[in-house]
């Protein structure tokens, strides 16, 4: 039932053609989830930078629950249905909930900066 609601994400996307590469919305996701789940390393570097000893701030935690969870749908729900893909994202999609749950608990909802 989900693979035929989502069909329309597999078609090639026409505004791409310009460019000569073959993209389908579900690869624009799986993409998007890649970069950002490596970008949060960019987060953790520059915070880490400023703070002036090894920290990892709340973004470096929703980067990654966002990037996990939409690497994963691009392996579970695509034309690519890929087992290896989806062990190698299950696992780093529920780690990074739960330590985002425990930075919440922890440091409070509201408070982003990494004090630890």
């Amino acid at each position: 039932m989900m693979g035929l609601a989502l069909h329309w994400l597999d078609q090639p996307l026409t505004w791409l053609y310009w460019t000569g590469l073959h993209v389908t919305g579900w690869k624009l996701i799986g993409y998007t989830g890649a970069l950002m789940f490596g970008g949060r390393w960019l987060v953790q570097f520059v915070a880490s930078k400023r703070a002036g000893k090894p920290v990892i701030p709340r973004l470096f935690w929703y980067m990654s629950v966002v990037g996990s969870l939409m690497t994963l749908s691009y392996f579970l729900f695509s034309a690519k249905q890929d087992s290896v893909g989806v062990l190698q994202n299950l696992f780093p999609a529920f780690t990074a909930l739960y330590s985002l749950q425990l930075d919440i608990k922890h440091r409070g909802w509201k408070r982003d900066k990494a004090s630890h």
